[in-house]
């Protein structure tokens, strides 16, 4: 088997983390070189340029960017999008000089339209008006997507976008106001079990449907695709099992042990209906999630408290 040296960049983040962690071990890497926003900065194209010439890696893999759940999308807009495209664009522009390196870039299932058909297929792009809440994210995300197609085009860069659906896992940015659901969820409800509050408030009516994905098998993903030579330019990557918002806090509550009451604030966005990813595609090239959603939901809260206590 040929080897490959992999950079990635955001490697000190949720998902780089992970990526950290199984490509460490994976036999189809022969040099791992994690960069954080300290080894790079990735808003400037003369610092990212250097790092790629540097380093020289077979494949770049990009899972910088600057995330955040539903209240930070919407009131962080600017800086969202702004952060968001010069993150895609320096780290594809670097590449452009060396066609004989492929990129693993890494999306968001947000890029979709809002009224997409369920579940939601890679051809849905590009066909109807974004969720409002989070558009900037998204546009910052599309852009990225196109210009990788365009340098593959143009000059003959081999660029493979992941688009997971709703991500959680170890190393989560647990924040109040800040996170996704899931670990906003685990935080909020764990210092409400802390303090003895007997009501929990769910943001929104707890009606929405929701997919999600433990990070290490979306790591697992891009593994697969290290040393495949893959004309997808665009794979969903999801779990295939959607709950309710509500649901899903129930689980929480049932796995931290917290017995407060439930409530709803009908006065928080609830953004999209319904949201479930079509993953045919790359499960039909060999890859399937191993950790279902409550074993997914402990190992976080693990990691949570390791770091809380």
């Amino acid at each position: 088997m040929d080897k490959k040296k992999v950079i990635i960049f955001g490697s000190n983040g949720l998902v780089g983390k992970s990526l950290n962690r199984i490509l460490s071990v994976s036999d189809k890497v022969s040099e791992l070189i994690p960069s954080t926003r300290e080894d790079t900065d990735l808003f400037s194209i003369e610092q990212t340029k250097n790092t790629i010439e540097k380093t020289n890696p077979d494949i770049v893999i990009n899972a910088a960017a600057k995330v955040g759940g539903i209240y930070a999308n919407d009131t962080k807009r600017t800086d969202f999008i702004i952060e968001n495209l010069k993150i895609n664009l320096n780290i594809l522009e670097a590449c452009i000089p060396n066609n004989k390196i492929k990129i693993i870039n890494l999306g968001s299932s947000c890029i979709y339209p809002l009224k997409a058909k369920n579940p939601i297929k890679e051809s849905s792009l590009l066909t109807g008006k974004l969720e409002p809440t989070n558009s900037a994210y998204a546009i910052a995300k599309i852009a990225g997507i196109e210009i990788g197609s365009s340098m593959n085009k143009q000059y003959g860069h081999s660029v493979i976008n992941l688009m997971p659906t709703n991500l959680y896992g170890p190393d989560d940015n647990f924040s109040e106001k800040d996170s996704h659901v899931i670990p906003g969820l685990i935080y909020r409800m764990h210092n409400a079990k802390i303090n003895k509050e007997d009501k929990f408030s769910i943001w929104g009516s707890g009606k929405p449907l929701r997919e999600f994905l433990y990070v290490d098998d979306l790591s697992h993903a891009v593994e697969h695709f290290i040393d495949k030579n893959n004309s997808e330019e665009l794979l969903n990557i999801g779990s295939g099992e959607e709950v309710s918002i509500d649901y899903l806090a129930k689980l929480i509550k049932e796995i931290i042990n917290y017995d407060g009451k439930l409530t709803y604030d009908l006065t928080m966005p609830d953004g999209n209906p319904r949201k479930l990813i079509d993953s045919s595609k790359i499960r039909s090239l060999g890859w399937k999630p191993k950790i279902d959603l409550e074993k997914g939901i402990e190992l976080s809260y693990e990691s949570f408290l390791k770091n809380v206590n």
